[in-house]
């Protein structure tokens, strides 16, 4: 297994993990390996150290493990909120503008969803004073990673 650092055009860095190079080439060629933040297939395989296992060099037992530092850059924090607001929300996918109505004409339990509209749907929600904004979810968040 190979695990490659990548970045996109739009200079997001994040991991792949291949079966071989072989693997991320063919995979690349096909559109297939794109990024988690944005979706852009522009990727590019960064340098990375290599890992050396050498078996005489392990941790004393008496010393804790420091906790690994978390990641608060813009990316992270703007993919933990977009998670937060996965999950506190149904995605009710196509009908999101009918759904929206009957929730605030009263025909429907309020509740908070998430899913699709076009453009002129969203205008016409905000022209009946019904409160809407777009939030683009990349799409490795739209489904449960493996």
């Amino acid at each position: 297994m190979k695990v490659l650092n990548l970045q996109c055009g739009h200079g997001h860095g994040f991991e792949g993990w291949f079966a071989s190079h072989d693997a991320f080439d063919t995979q690349l060629a096909a559109g297939l390996v794109e990024c988690p933040i944005c979706g852009d297939t522009a990727i590019t395989k960064m340098l990375a150290a290599p890992r050396l296992n050498l078996g005489g060099s392990k941790p004393s037992p008496s010393a804790p493990a420091a906790p690994a530092p978390e990641n608060n850059s813009l990316e992270a924090r703007w993919l933990r909120a977009v998670r937060e607001v996965i999950a506190q929300t149904e995605d009710v996918g196509e009908r999101f503008a009918d759904e929206a109505r009957k929730m605030h004409y009263g025909e429907a339990e309020e509740r908070g969803i998430r899913g699709q509209a076009t453009r002129e749907e969203a205008q016409t929600l905000i022209d009946e004073g019904i409160s809407v904004f777009s939030l683009p979810l990349p799409a490795a968040l739209k489904e449960t990673l493996q």
